[in-house]
């Protein structure tokens, strides 16, 4: 990807090291019975797999937590690289974001509206947002509460070296991805989403939150297309983004994880369906096309 040299959103706050640790119990999952065991050993796959690898919401808000308090430290967006990355990280992420500005801002201003862009909030280990305390092993996230976007940046190592999806390209699909829970929130769909969930089985509501997932990763596609015809993508890139969308769909991690799945447990979706509507958003650039709210998918 060609991002060196470029704009950098300042929508960046960075708490590493700004003394954003747990609070409390820290991280508290409920844990609920459902069909086959419920949340027993799939739980545990869940919430050490997918919920690390997978892109997601912010967890605590997809499990009805949204207390928490934000008294953190901010600091500048270019401060000290945390451990196993280099300070360019921050910069990349930085030209990422920009661009995710770049173009939401110009789809809603040509639908006659103003994007509301949100921050980006870099932390290492542990971080309490609107949305309630998180630790690194909730991987990246979106909290609706406060309209922010969470990354511990290590996260990219993890990405390369134990899901075997390196690359800057699926680095910035992570960050498009979040974006697209933001463009979902202040659309509506978040809000409609954790009010139709309430009072569904688990299975129910897993079906509903991997239509939200799919539709962030179009949304990302999207980001992806656009950001080609601006002339940063560069030959190789697209593939980088589906290897990662095809490394952390649900049934690759419960392979990996478990040795075998459980659809009924799936709430990101296959890697077959993420693949699928990250390239129909970059092939169609069309925010009608990332409909997933009715239909197969």
């Amino acid at each position: 990807m060609r991002w060196t040299g470029r704009r950098q959103s300042n929508n960046i706050e960075d708490r590493r090291g700004g003394g954003g640790g747990l609070g409390g119990g820290g991280m508290r999952v409920p844990i609920r019975a459902g069909r086959g065991g419920g949340m027993g050993l799939i739980g545990l796959v869940i919430v050490g797999a997918v919920l690390w690898f997978g892109f997601g919401v912010n967890p605590m808000f997809l499990f009805g937590m949204d207390g928490g308090s934000q008294t953190q430290q901010t600091q500048t967006a270019n401060g000290p690289g945390v451990q196993g990355t280099s300070d360019s990280t921050d910069d990349f992420v930085a030209t990422v974001l920009a661009d995710t500005e770049d173009v939401w801002t110009k789809r809603f201003a040509d639908a006659g509206q103003q994007y509301p862009a949100p921050t980006l909030v870099l932390f290492n280990n542990s971080i309490a947002s609107a949305c309630g305390n998180a630790s690194s092993a909730s991987g990246p996230f979106y909290c609706p509460s406060d309209q922010k976007l969470y990354i511990d940046l290590s996260f990219f190592r993890q990405l390369k070296e134990q899901l075997n999806a390196g690359g800057d390209f699926a680095q910035a699909y992570v960050v498009a991805h979040e974006v697209g829970h933001h463009i979902q929130n202040i659309t509506g769909v978040l809000p409609a989403f954790d009010q139709a969930r309430r009072g569904v089985s688990e299975s129910e509501a897993n079906a509903m939150s991997v239509r939200i997932e799919l539709q962030a990763d179009c949304y990302a596609g999207i980001w992806a297309h656009d950001t080609q015809a601006a002339g940063y993508v560069e030959p190789g890139d697209i593939d980088e983004a589906l290897n990662a969308a095809q490394q952390i769909g649900d049934d690759t991690l419960q392979k990996q994880s478990q040795g075998y799945v459980v659809p009924d447990s799936f709430n990101h979706g296959t890697a077959a369906q993420r693949q699928t509507w990250f390239r129909r958003g970059y092939e169609e650039g069309n925010v009608a096309a990332c409909d997933t709210s009715k239909g197969q998918i």
